[in-house]
């Protein structure tokens, strides 16, 4: 690089803070030649100045260069480029670079400095960018005239906010596609819709989307640093979602340069811009405020470069020479750039290496190596494509691709079906194979392809477009708050299914007495629309509850504890005094005042009375015969027991009540419904699915308990879950029982009293066997047979026959001897069988006068077995 090389052409650098006109001044002075040149670092940024170029000079003039893009008249004098694709061999009066800081970036830097050293016009040069590069340009480009641009409109800080009070015409910016989709959501709902800008995005997604932003259907957007570079967009405020990075290596958090890069896109020409952060993000560092609001930023030590006299004699030679170093130490070495890490991985692969055998195929091998990774998520599927695509050019005569190959790819992404994020990877496809397409020697019929190629992306593109508007705009909802917002009355109609429509578009759901809105409406939208509903919604609420108190009981229903009308939830059920009495909770309603409150608690109330009384009748039944004055002693004791057991009792737990009972209170629980088994008091009725379901849920609810499971009609025994109570499936008809190896069982009573009867039966010939049939009576294995016997007083024993069951015997109890007082004893003596004895013994003293046999008493005076005289009671 000579200086005479050097001073051949004028060369100027204009440099500055956003927002200062450098791109306009670069496309007026290249209008201002006969011929000319612009790079741009995004090709985003060319389509758009192209087409700006070509309203004033015409098409037929104007060339659009990119690396998937080509649009090429014959007669073509001015070329908007990315910085990558600049046609150099091209000779032009005006050449521009913009952006020309990002020398200093880690992925692309090398490719601005070729350019900062080695691409002129013929009659001038300009580079565009930020004061952070001035001090190299000075040393590296002495020749350089370096111009100074001021800021057109103030940019100031305004601190940190919510997303939900964001300003209109507000860019919020995003570091990764979730977050800018998770924040689009939420502007959604806050505000009715927001506009979303990503780099994946194709330049006709990309301009429809701005499009909406900029019409004013939306007043929000939200981007990624991709709006940064450029973009012209009538933005008042920025704000940040985040203070951090992933730049592909690390997190780390944003410079003050990157900082004022994204931020300056606020304000338009005069008019000032402010910038922020969100509440999640925190707030910005002082000391990067300050360098924001005042442009002085630290200046670049050094930037990116690469060797551009490359060795293609051999991979070796290659990779070599691509990591020579430079004489200045100003200039670093590239090592990270993609397509010097593709070549390194492709050069330890077998077949790739005995392919590239000689100066040609390296070449070749180098230019594949070049195609960009439009994912740019650095994985191996990109490494194999650029793999593939060098074999079958270094295998076909004429170097180039298969057609049918080729096709079949393409034919694989033209697919406008799915996701957003599956039409923004065949998005990323496409462009890897328009890139292809416009390679020159790549494949056969290349204006076939590229029409093939562009035909596809705009189909992705339009059908991606209309999923990021379904998804992140409401359309519907952003007119009602622009409507509201002007201070508009409002026409309010509510429909027979009680949707509820605002000037025709519908807001939310009249649901029972509770106004629902849509869930798109929130924050400030949520309070106007409520506002301007609100005198609608409470004429509508009387005509409403006289509608309910003539309703039919077939109108309501009771759903997991809730009472619901027409399927609109009312009201709660609570726990009440008794297992058949709950409380009952209104839900709450902005819109009906105290007396009609009372109205509808009252109606609930008796539907809830008389919707218990028919589908537990038993229950009911059981806390009635407490009051029959004919139930005392222990019968009284045992209504008392199953109405708070809910239907069945376990014998162990009556306290021996139920052998006290007479004929005749036996026969009135049997009218009752209730069986009397030798292990439990149970009600068949509660088996039925429906009736033990809505039994347990009153148990549960009385107890604070979860409500189990029913499992299934006929089921006479199962495994309960976990958090199922022993009360709870006992409401159900089913008796808990733990086993000692495995988990616990249930089993329906009259299923238990029915093995109870033929295990006695068995055990009064001794121990027995698990039979087949016992294990059908509860319909179970031998594990929850043994479990089901262990629990009702049989043991198990192991030999080398097998398992048998025996009666477990209680040990012989001894009577406890209490310690008698003195009156007791004295009470004892002058009892009737105290004389009795002394009369015995002293006839056993005189030695004669015994009748009756062996010193007992005649037949009259016989001892009866309950120590009655006669025998008689």
């Amino acid at each position: 690089m000579s200086s005479q090389s050097r001073e051949r052409h004028r060369i100027t650098a204009v440099l500055g803070p956003t927002n200062t006109g450098k791109t306009y001044l670069a496309i007026e002075r290249m209008l201002a030649h006969d011929s000319g040149m612009v790079g741009f670092p995004l090709r985003l940024l060319a389509r758009e100045n192209y087409d700006r170029v070509a309203r004033i000079k015409g098409r037929n003039r104007v060339a659009l260069i990119t690396g998937e893009e080509k649009i090429l008249p014959d007669g073509a004098r001015y070329f908007l480029c990315t910085v990558e694709s600049m046609p150099l061999e091209r000779n032009v009066d005006f050449l521009a670079v913009d952006e020309i800081q990002l020398c200093g970036d880690p992925e692309r830097g090398h490719v601005f400095t070729e350019r900062l050293f080695h691409a002129r016009g013929n009659e001038e040069t300009m580079f565009l960018g930020a004061d952070t590069i001035r001090p190299l340009l000075r040393r590296l480009l002495p020749e350089a005239e370096i111009v100074s641009r001021p800021r057109f409109s103030q940019l100031s800080y305004k601190g940190r906010g919510k997303l939900a009070r964001l300003p209109a015409r507000s860019a919020v910016v995003a570091f990764s596609t979730n977050e800018v989709y998770s924040l689009a959501e939420h502007l959604r709902r806050f505000r009715g819709g927001t506009a979303v800008v990503l780099g994946a995005l194709s330049p006709r997604t990309r301009n429809a989307q701005v499009g909406m932003f900029e019409s004013g259907e939306v007043d929000y957007l939200v981007a990624t640093d991709a709006i940064g570079m450029g973009l012209n967009l009538s933005l008042d405020h920025v704000a940040f979602s985040s203070l951090s990075k992933f730049d592909g290596r690390r997190r780390r958090r944003l410079t003050a340069q990157e900082t004022a890069q994204i931020a300056g896109r606020a304000g338009r020409h005069m008019a000032n811009g402010s910038f922020g952060a969100t509440e999640a993000a925190g707030a910005i560092p002082p000391e990067i405020v300050s360098a924001v609001e005042n442009h002085q930023f630290e200046p670049l030590s050094g930037i990116y470069w690469r060797n551009r006299t490359l060795d293609f004699r051999s991979l070796d030679r290659l990779l070599a020479s691509l990591d020579a170093r430079a004489d200045d130490p100003a200039l670093l070495v590239m090592r990270d750039a993609a397509d010097h890490q593709v070549l390194s991985q492709l050069a330890r692969d077998p077949e790739v290496a005995a392919a590239a055998r000689h100066k040609a195929a390296v070449r070749q091998l180098w230019e594949v190596c070049q195609l960009p990774d439009f994912h740019a998520i650095r994985t191996g599927q990109h490494g194999r494509l650029v793999k593939r695509i060098f074999l079958y050019l270094a295998a076909h005569d004429g170097g180039v691709l298969p057609e049918d190959w080729v096709a079949a790819q393409m034919a694989r992404i033209d697919d406008v079906k799915g996701d957003i994020d599956s039409l923004t990877r065949r998005i990323a496809d496409i462009r890897t194979w328009t890139f292809v397409a416009y390679r020159g020697s790549w494949l056969k019929d290349r204006a076939h392809w590229r029409a093939r190629a562009r035909e596809i992306e705009d189909r992705l593109s339009d059908a991606l477009h209309d999923r990021l508007t379904q998804r992140f705009v409401d359309r519907r909802s952003a007119r009602i708050v622009r409507r509201l917002k002007r201070g508009e009355d409002m026409t309010v109609a509510i429909r027979a299914n009680g949707e509820v429509l605002l000037e025709g578009e519908s807001v939310g759901l009249l649901r029972g007495f509770r106004f629902e809105p849509d869930p798109s409406l929130e924050g400030e939208d949520l309070k106007h629309v409520l506002t301007a509903s609100r005198k609608a919604l409470l004429r509508e609420m009387p005509r409403r509850l006289a509608a309910l108190e003539q309703e039919e009981p077939e109108a309501f229903s009771l759903e997991e504890n809730r009472i619901l009308w027409h399927g609109a939830p009312l009201a709660t059920l609570e726990p009440g005094p008794r297992p058949a009495a709950p409380g009952l909770r209104l839900d709450h309603s902005d819109y009906l005042e105290g007396p009609a409150r009372e109205r509808l608690r009252v109606k609930l109330a008796a539907w809830l009375t008389a919707h218990l009384a028919d589908s537990l009748p038993g229950l009911i039944a059981l806390e009635s015969a407490q009051k029959d004055p004919r139930a005392r002693g222990p019968l009284r004791g045992l209504l008392y027991q199953l109405a708070e057991r809910q239907g069945l009792l376990e014998r162990r737990e009556d306290g021996g009540q139920v052998k006290l009972l007479s004929p005749f209170e036996r026969r009135y629980l049997a009218r009752l419904g209730v069986r009397l088994g030798t292990e439990s008091l149970f009600m068949p009725a509660f088996f039925a699915a429906e009736r033990g379901v809505l039994n347990a849920r009153l148990w549960a609810l009385r107890h604070g308990e979860p409500p189990p499971s029913h499992p299934g009609q006929g089921v006479l025994c199962f495994t309960p879950e976990a958090s199922s109570s022993g009360g709870a499936l006992a409401a159900l008809g089913y008796i808990t029982m733990n086993a000692q190896r495995g988990p616990r069982l249930a089993i329906r009573a009259d299923a238990l009293e029915r093995l109870a009867k033929a295990a006695r039966k068995l055990a009064r010939q001794g121990p027995f066997q698990p039979l087949p049939a016992l294990s059908s009576l509860i319909e179970a294995g031998e594990a929850e047979l043994e479990t089901a016997l262990t629990a009702i007083g049989y043991a198990a024993e192991r030999d080398a026959g097998g398992v048998s069951f025996r009666r477990r015997s209680p040990g012989p109890k001894k009577p406890k001897q209490k310690a008698r007082s003195a009156k007791a004893r004295e009470r004892a003596a002058e009892s009737p069988f105290a004389k009795l004895r002394q009369l015995s013994q002293s006839s056993r003293a005189g030695g004669n006068g015994q009748s009756g046999g062996k010193g007992q008493a005649g037949k009259k005076g016989q001892v009866g077995k309950k120590g009655q005289v006669g025998g008689k009671e």
